[in-house]
């Protein structure tokens, strides 16, 4: 076990510093390489996915809060914004939860590779929307966040790499829209999580130490250094060439993405 923690504490430390570094949260680091590691813990491959996934949400609800004040006191959240797209955020991500439980644990791998390509090539090639001219009501914002949530939900991740981009585009301000999506990573994160508890619960397949689909050793090892990580991370984003580093970054989402489809279709 102590072992295991010690593993986890890496990780987050990896996690966070990665998320200060590029801003878009941990979980797209984080699932992939639970689903590695609960592969040589010997979990069971119908359901380690899913556990990877509801324990990235479950530490994104820790590691957010941080955000969120940082983001606040700075005065650049837009809470009008937030509280449209939080409503259908909820929404959207505890269907999310139903999604991924109907779906195998290999179907899931092969729509997280999907999805970790589909940001693997934005990253590397620098792809962003161009900004619009309309400034969104509380419908589309209701429906946005609706879509948002239940992505994020599905692959574990805060939203960011959909929230920004989304924002940005509806005429957003990059520091306000970035800060306005940490503050969404919250609820995409509680209501992951708490949705993956009653959704994995009394599944035979689940390992010792889990809450549901919560893995609760890899959690608590994450959380306590990838908050501390990731105030490194965004030290180091001013001091290296982020470019290159995003590149590297889309290298690994690349070999991921790559991996998880190959390896549930041959």
């Amino acid at each position: 076990m102590l072992t295991t923690i010690l593993l986890y504490l890496v990780l987050g430390a990896f996690a966070g510093v990665v998320a200060g570094l590029f801003g878009i949260g941990g979980g797209l680091l984080i699932v992939p390489v639970l689903v590695f590691s609960f592969e040589l813990q010997g979990m069971s491959a119908d359901i380690l996915t899913h556990m990877a996934v509801a324990t990235s949400l479950a530490t994104i609800v820790v590691t957010s809060l941080s955000s969120v004040r940082a983001h606040h006191k700075r005065g650049a959240v837009r809470w009008q914004l937030f509280r449209p797209l939080a409503l259908g955020i909820l929404l959207g991500a505890f269907l999310g939860v139903k999604t991924a439980g109907q779906l195998p644990g290999n179907y899931l791998q092969i729509a997280l590779g999907i999805f970790a390509l589909c940001v693997a090539l934005q990253m590397a090639l620098n792809l962003k929307p161009a900004a619009g001219h309309v400034t969104p009501g509380k419908r589309e914002l209701g429906i946005a966040g609706g879509v948002i949530g239940w992505v994020s939900s599905m692959f574990g991740i805060g939203g960011g790499t959909l929230t920004v981009p989304y924002l940005s585009w509806r005429q957003v301000q990059m520091q306000q829209a970035v800060a306005t999506s940490a503050a969404c990573g919250l609820p995409i994160a509680v209501m992951g999580a708490l949705a993956n508890i009653p959704e994995g619960w009394g599944n035979p397949a689940l390992p010792q130490w889990s809450l549901g689909y919560v893995y609760l050793p890899a959690f608590i090892g994450i959380v306590i250094t990838s908050s501390q990580f990731a105030k490194v991370g965004a030290r180091l984003a001013h001091s290296l060439p982020a470019d290159k580093l995003k590149r590297i970054f889309a290298l690994f989402l690349l070999f991921v993405g790559g991996r998880f489809i190959y390896s549930n279709l041959f």
